[in-house]
């Protein structure tokens, strides 16, 4: 039985990579922060170990045994005004670096990161591992450069290194200020989401197919590619929204042009997952229209 690492899986993505892996029949170790309230959500499992470790303690965290493969998503201050906090995305930085570290320390051959479309930042092409980034946010600057590092430590530590470059994502547990959940909650609650336009291209993959892209990463990733993630639905996002309503509550008008777009907006979210899918033999199963009934279900 291989033996994963993973950070940060109190978080949507992570919730569902927790649950992929086990059922292919991982031992899987979680590294959660000290205190984490989403704890108690994580599945009960004997072959799933819990270890309370701030992202500040990796640098010297030990455990027990050997392990195979490590899979860190774990990053601090991801919304909001904190995005551009420098500080905090330097630590980040270091973080990630540390977590390189843990990951030799502890045996493994394969470290997968999570990277961000922020990357990127304002492009109006299709997002391929090659595409010349040119970033914006202080979150997006700091994705880049932990990226760029974690690959070359990798290298120098003679460890397989893959970086996933997430684009909109939605699910189950997804945090309350996300779109998908916004919309949704407001919907249910009778009331008129407050949106931008929604004329951006968008591409939304649902969490759990996007767990099972960082599995078929981890077990057959081309060492030192970067994989941009999507479900390959490319469209506007007023698509996206008018079919969440659909589902929901078709009878409210959805307002569009209330809120202004937020700084660094990208327009053109399309990533090309042709590569991934060649390298690794994935490719995503649950339609948007399947997702969302899921969530609403769950939420009624």
């Amino acid at each position: 039985m291989k033996k994963m690492i993973i950070t940060g899986s109190t978080g949507m993505i992570g919730h569902y990579l927790v649950r992929e892996a086990l059922s292919r029949q991982y031992e899987v170790w979680c590294i959660i922060r000290r205190g984490c309230l989403r704890a108690s959500d994580l599945p009960v499992s004997g072959n799933l170990n819990i270890v309370e470790a701030d992202l500040c303690e990796y640098h010297s965290l030990t455990l027990d045994g050997q392990f195979d493969c490590f899979v860190h998503l774990a990053w601090d201050k991801t919304f909001g005004v904190s995005r551009d906090d420098v500080d905090i995305q330097l630590k980040n930085i270091e973080y990630t670096l540390d977590a390189v570290r843990l990951a030799k320390r502890l045996g493994c051959s394969v470290f997968v990161g999570a990277g961000s479309q922020a990357e990127y930042g304002v492009l109006d092409i299709p997002l391929k591992g090659s595409t010349p980034v040119s970033p914006e946010s202080g979150y997006g600057i700091a994705k880049y450069t932990a990226g760029k590092l974690a690959g070359l430590l990798c290298q120098q530590m003679n460890m397989r290194f893959n970086w996933i470059r997430i684009t909109s994502t939605y699910g189950l547990g997804d945090a309350a200020y996300t779109l998908v959940s916004y919309v949704i909650d407001e919907l249910l609650a009778g009331r008129s989401p407050e949106l931008t336009h929604c004329v951006q291209q968008w591409d939304y993959l649902h969490g759990k197919d996007a767990a099972k892209a960082f599995i078929a990463v981890v077990e057959h990733g081309v060492n030192g590619k970067t994989y941009p993630l999507g479900s390959g639905d490319s469209r506007k996002l007023s698509s996206y929204v008018n079919e969440i309503a659909q589902i929901v509550n078709p009878s409210i008008i959805l307002g569009y042009g209330k809120k202004i777009y937020y700084p660094h907006q990208p327009m053109f979210l399309v990533p090309d997952i042709t590569e991934l899918t060649t390298d690794t033999g994935w490719k995503p199963e649950i339609v948007f229209r399947d997702g969302i009934n899921e969530i609403v279900d769950a939420k009624r």
